[in-house]
């Protein structure tokens, strides 16, 4: 037999065999599209496997990025604090125009009432621009930011937040809106923006509100679980961020 016709074979063979392979694999395809037309809650089951399996990671992911940012996510001299004495920290990213901050703002304030033991971190985060980032800019500007929790509370309470609603809270606050933006768009201000920015998306945080608590972090205005988170931590059950910065090391 010589090497052209052994090759001959060979070739021929390999097309027979590959002829074959992709016949089956045909027919498996039918088959599988088949059982799924038949029993479409397995397509809604990997949905939801997959979806679970993404939210395992970004979990990872996050508790990994609260101990590393843990200074700046606690401890920032720019940020508002309120119950600066506070033995447990809350921080929420937060826009001012956002709808679920507004529906969540009223009880965020009553538990910074309620509950002098923990520190409340307010992280300015205006994902929507605009008339956001105008009212973000002003609250931050040195002469509002004392006045960051009657802010909030009107910032937050108002329907139509423009330029001419926030000129109107900041005026009965005590805060002069044109010193108040003109101190906004300044470099200081723009920084901490920057910076709340670049800290939100280390974290995997792309909508608003966000809050964390120790290494929980919570998405959404669902005050239920920030609630009990917070219950947790007073009772020591929730890991505080210390303590994760242990577990990952170890």
């Amino acid at each position: 037999m010589t090497m052209m016709f052994r090759t001959a074979l060979a070739f021929a063979a390999l097309l027979s065999l590959t002829a074959c392979q992709k016949a089956e694999d045909a027919a498996f395809g039918q088959k599988v599209r088949a059982y799924l037309l038949a029993h479409p809650e397995v397509i809604e089951e990997a949905v939801t496997k997959l979806q679970a399996n993404k939210e395992v990671e970004a979990a990872k992911v996050a508790k990994a990025g609260l101990v590393k940012h843990r200074k700046a996510l606690e401890n920032d001299p720019r940020d508002f604090v309120a119950n600066p004495n506070g033995k447990i920290t809350v921080i929420e990213f937060f826009d001012y125009r956002c709808g679920y901050c507004k529906t969540s703002a009223p009880e965020v304030l009553k538990i910074i009432a309620e509950n002098p033991d923990v520190r409340f971190v307010f992280k300015d985060y205006p994902i929507f621009r605009g008339d956001s980032l105008l009212a973000a800019q002003s609250a931050l500007s040195a002469s509002a930011k004392p006045k960051t929790l009657v802010l909030y509370r009107e910032f937050m309470a108002e329907r139509a937040l423009n330029e001419v609603s926030i000129d109107r809270h900041l005026r009965a606050a005590g805060v002069d809106p044109a010193q108040a933006k003109a101190a906004g768009r300044g470099a200081a201000v723009q920084q901490h923006l920057r910076d709340n920015w670049e800290l939100a998306q280390s974290l995997g945080i792309d909508g608003t509100p966000a809050f964390i608590v120790g290494e929980r972090m919570i998405s959404g205005a669902d005050i239920a679980a920030l609630r009990a988170a917070i219950a947790e931590a007073k009772t020591g059950k929730l890991k505080t961020i210390n303590q994760a910065q242990v577990d990952i090391a170890s």
